[in-house]
């Protein structure tokens, strides 16, 4: 395991920050959620890694549930894969352990507003990856081999982008919760029971607009729906 990034290290120092005083605040911890880790997004940024931010119980929402996106910037949805953890990730964890970890899965939406756009490290760290609002859907429990999921997305029922290859962009899930968990550790923190990791938008991320309804199909992880406004 090699040292991080200065970019990262100090991003990811104020992220934790800001990430801690509102758990002093009684916010309660959710997981975490991963971004810009597609080859493409890697390049330029020029990093080697996924970013990582975190998720809070305050930023739930229910499946169907409706959003005012109306004072965004940049208002943008991506369907994800959650990865929801059975057992704590030990530091230096193999693929083989973060993989025994893994509780479930389950369809994910994250909603974003990608403002300033994103071309520092630091910054994009910092602002917790442009995160909002997170929908989660049932847990699948056990483990639903990628190759067997498929993603549609609809937007007022009409189809608008879709993929017979789920990790194309992201990677293989429990390789993302384990570089995940890697980063993690290198700043003090620890995946744990409990937590959820959404691993990455499997589709390219989707500007959207209020006055929509937007589902999105997950194979087998089923089908998650909000409204924005």
């Amino acid at each position: 395991m090699t040292a991080l990034d200065e970019r990262i290290a100090d991003g990811m120092r104020a992220q934790l920050a800001s990430r801690q005083e509102r758990l002093r605040a009684g916010d309660r911890a959710l997981g975490w959620k991963v971004g810009f880790g597609s080859p493409a997004a890697q390049t330029r940024l020029d990093t080697d890694r996924p970013l990582v931010g975190f998720l809070l119980a305050s930023n739930l929402l229910p499946d169907g549930a409706e959003v005012a996106i109306g004072n965004w910037a940049a208002p943008t949805l991506e369907p994800e894969i959650a990865v929801h953890l059975a057992y704590d990730v030990p530091p230096g964890a193999s693929w083989k352990t973060v993989r025994h970890a893994v509780g479930g899965l389950s369809a994910a939406i994250e909603l974003a507003d990608v403002d300033p756009p994103p071309t520092n490290v630091q910054e994009i760290l910092a602002g917790n990856i442009f995160h909002r609002h997170v929908l989660l859907g049932p847990v699948r429990h056990g483990w639903t081999p990628p190759e067997d999921m498929h993603a549609r997305v609809l937007v007022d029922g009409d189809e608008i982008a879709a993929t017979d290859d789920v990790t194309a962009l992201t990677g293989e899930p429990v390789e993302v919760v384990r570089l995940t968990a890697e980063l993690l550790e290198l700043c003090g923190e620890q995946l744990r029971a409990g937590d959820v990791v959404i691993t990455g938008s499997v589709v390219a991320p989707l500007p959207v607009a209020g006055g929509r309804s937007v589902a999105v199909e997950l194979g087998t992880l089923g089908k998650l729906a909000v409204s924005l406004r």
